[in-house]
C-alpha cells in the first residue's frame, strides 16, 4: 500500500478524479469523528461493505481509522483480493484534523448537510409540534406524510400520519392529496428527510401549502406529545392515476438540476466501461424492485439513497445511473444527487427492458467457502439438551436486541476474543447472524477461539424465527457503551434519550456552518 499524507488527500479530494476514502472503524467509533467524505467500511463487513461500494478493482482508494491498525488491516485485505490501487492515510482522522482538517461526528453527514443546506437556499417553510398539534385539534384541512421507509415507520409515528417514502411523495402526491386547499406536512424522525420530502413536492410543482415538520418526531415527543407505534397506513401500490402530472412535474425538476438522461444501449456500453465506477440503482419501493429488476442492480429506494448516499456510493465522481418503471422517481433522485454535488448523474428511459425476477447479485466470493453447518432443528435438540452448546451471534448489536437466540452470546466479527473465555470449554460452538452471511464470514475466527465443534446456523437467525422457536427481545443487551458497532439514534438508547434527542436536533442544525469550514465540499449546481 502507499502511505499519504493528509495533505496529499486533501489534494486528492479537489482534483476531480473517482476517489474512495473508507474508514475501517466500526460505525459507533466512526461517527465519533471522521472525514467528511469518509464512507463507514468496517472490519467486521468488509468483504459485504468493500465490494458493494468499490465496484471497479483498480479504483483509487485511501483507507483511514482513528490513528490505530484497523484502517492497515482494510488495506492489506483490499489488496489480497484485487484492489490495485490503494493509499493509507499516514496517522488517521488524528493526523488530518493537526493538518487542519476539519472532523465531524455522526453518520450519513454529507446528506444530513445537505438536506440543511436545502432549506436554507430553498427557504423551506416549517411548522413546530406546537403548530401542528393545534391544527389536528381545530379539524383543519390538513394530511401528515411520513417520509421514512414502512419500518421506521411503524415504530413510532405522528397520530394520524400516512406512510409515503421520500421517494414516492412526488410520484404520488396527485392521488394521495387531490385538493389544492388541503395543507401538507411532512414528517420524518428528524429534520433531513422531513426538508427534502417537503422541498422534493415544492419543486415539482406542487399547488398547495407544504410544510416540514421541524424535528419531525423527535420534536412531537420533546413537546410531550405522544406518539402512535405499531401505525400501518401506507400509500396504496401501482401506478397512480396522475402520472402523466408526475412525469412533468419530475422532468422541469431534472432539467432544471441539469440531469441526464441516457437510454439502454448507453448504460451497457457504460457497464463495459473499465475505466469508470458506475453504480447502478434502482430507486422504486423495494416490493418492486423484489419482483423484478435489472441484473447487477442494487435496491436503492430513491428517498433513503438521498438520506444516507455513504450507505450506497463509497466512490466520489463515479457514474450514478437510477433506474424505476416511468422515469418519475429517478428523476426527483438524480436531481438532488446533481445538487448535491454527484454531477455524472443519469436516469435511464427503458432500464428496466431485461428485467428479472432472478437478476444476478452482487457475488462475495468468502461466501461460497465450505464450512460446517448445523440445521435449527439440530441446533435445537443440542440447546433443549443442555449439553453446553453454545451459540455466537455476530449481528450488529441492534439486530440483537431486535431478536436472538435464548442464550446466545453477542459479539462483533474480528474482535471476538472477547469472547474467549465463554467458549474455552464450549463442546459444540454454533455462530448465527440475521442471514447467516456474517456468520459464515466469523467461521475461521471463531473456530480458533475454542477446541469444540463449530459450526454455522443454516440459514441464521431467520431460519430459526421460520422454525417457530422463539426469539429473545432485549433493549438492554448489550448495553448502550457496547454497541460500537452501530450509531445508536436517540430512540434506540436505554438512558438520556431526551438529552440525545436534543444533542442530534443540535448537530443538525450544525452542519451548515461547520461544512462551510470544508472547501472540499459544494453544494448546489448554480455555479455550472
Amino acid at each position: 500500500m502507499n502511505p499519504i499524507s493528509a495533505a496529499t488527500l486533501r489534494a486528492w479530494l479537489q482534483d476531480g478524479g473517482e476517489l474512495a476514502v473508507l474508514d475501517a472503524r466500526e460505525e459507533g467509533e466512526f461517527a465519533a469523528a471522521h472525514l467528511f467524505w469518509a464512507v463507514p467500511c468496517p472490519l467486521s463487513r468488509r468483504e459485504l461493505r468493500a465490494r458493494a461500494l468499490l465496484p471497479r478493482p483498480d479504483v483509487r482508494v485511501v483507507c483511514t481509522d482513528g490513528g490505530r491498525d484497523e484502517a492497515e488491516r482494510l488495506a492489506d485485505w483490499l489488496e489480497s483480493v484485487g484492489y490495485t490501487d490503494v493509499s493509507l492515510l499516514e496517522g488517521g482522522t488524528p493526523a488530518w484534523a493537526a493538518s487542519g482538517g476539519e472532523l465531524f461526528s455522526g453518520v450519513n453527514v454529507p446528506s444530513k448537510g445537505f438536506g440543511e443546506w436545502v432549506e436554507h437556499h430553498y427557504g423551506t417553510e416549517s411548522i413546530d409540534a406546537a403548530e401542528l398539534k393545534a391544527l389536528l385539534d381545530a379539524k383543519g384541512k390538513l394530511v401528515i406524510l411520513d417520509s421514512r421507509p414502512f419500518d421506521e415507520f411503524k415504530r413510532m409515528s405522528i397520530p394520524g400520519a400516512r406512510n409515503v417514502p421520500g421517494g414516492e411523495l412526488a410520484y404520488r402526491i396527485g392521488d394521495l392529496v387531490p385538493d389544492p386547499e388541503t395543507l401538507i406536512v411532512v414528517n420524518c424522525a428528524g429534520r433531513t428527510r422531513s426538508i427534502l420530502g417537503a422541498e422534493s413536492l415544492r419543486r415539482a410543482g406542487v399547488p398547495n401549502r407544504v410544510v416540514a415538520l421541524r424535528n419531525g418526531t423527535m420534536g412531537w415527543e420533546l413537546a410531550g406529545l405522544a406518539v402512535t407505534r405499531g401505525a400501518a397506513d401506507r400509500y396504496p401500490l401501482g401506478r397512480p392515476r396522475t402520472e402523466a402530472l408526475a412525469k412533468d412535474r419530475a422532468r422541469a425538476f431534472a432539467e432544471a438540476s441539469g440531469v441526464g438522461v441516457i437510454g439502454a444501449l448507453d448504460l451497457a456500453r457504460y457497464e463495459d466501461d473499465p475505466r469508470r465506477t458506475l453504480y447502478v440503482f434502482d430507486v422504486r419501493d423495494p416490493d418492486e424492485y423484489l419482483a423484478s429488476h435489472r441484473p447487477g442492480s442494487i435496491s436503492a429506494p430513491g428517498g433513503q439513497l438521498v438520506q444516507a448516499t455513504d450507505q450506497w456510493i463509497g466512490v466520489r465522481n463515479a457514474r450514478i445511473a437510477l433506474i424505476d418503471d416511468d422515469g418519475v422517481r429517478a428523476r426527483m433522485t438524480a436531481s438532488w444527487l446533481r445538487q448535491m454535488g454527484h454531477r455524472d448523474v443519469f436516469t435511464v428511459d427503458g432500464g428496466l427492458a431485461e428485467a428479472s425476477p432472478k437478476a444476478r447479485a452482487l457475488v462475495i466470493p468468502e461466501l461460497r467457502a465450505k464450512v460446517p453447518t448445523i440445521s435449527v432443528a439440530d441446533l435445537a435438540a443440542a440447546l433443549d439438551s443442555g449439553t453446553g452448546t453454545v451459540v455466537v451471534d455476530v449481528a450488529l448489536s441492534r439486530e440483537f436486541r431486535d431478536g436472538h437466540i435464548p442464550g446466545a452470546q453477542w459479539g462483533v466479527r474480528t474482535r471476538l476474543a472477547a469472547l474467549a473465555e465463554a467458549l474455552g470449554f464450549a463442546p459444540r460452538v454454533a455462530i448465527t447472524s440475521p442471514d447467516g452471511a456474517v456468520a459464515r464470514l466469523a467461521y475461521e475466527e471463531v473456530e480458533l477461539l475454542t477446541p469444540g465443534e463449530t459450526f454455522v446456523l443454516d440459514g441464521g437467525t431467520a431460519a430459526w424465527r421460520a422454525f417457530g422457536r422463539p426469539l429473545v427481545r432485549d433493549r438492554t443487551s448489550p448495553p448502550d457503551a457496547a454497541c460500537i458497532d452501530v450509531w445508536l439514534r436517540p430512540y434506540d438508547r436505554n438512558e438520556g434519550v431526551a438529552e440525545a434527542m436534543r444533542a442530534y436536533l443540535s448537530w443538525e442544525v450544525g452542519l451548515v456552518q461547520q461544512i462551510a469550514r470544508e472547501p472540499s465540499v459544494r453544494f448546489g449546481v448554480a455555479a455550472e
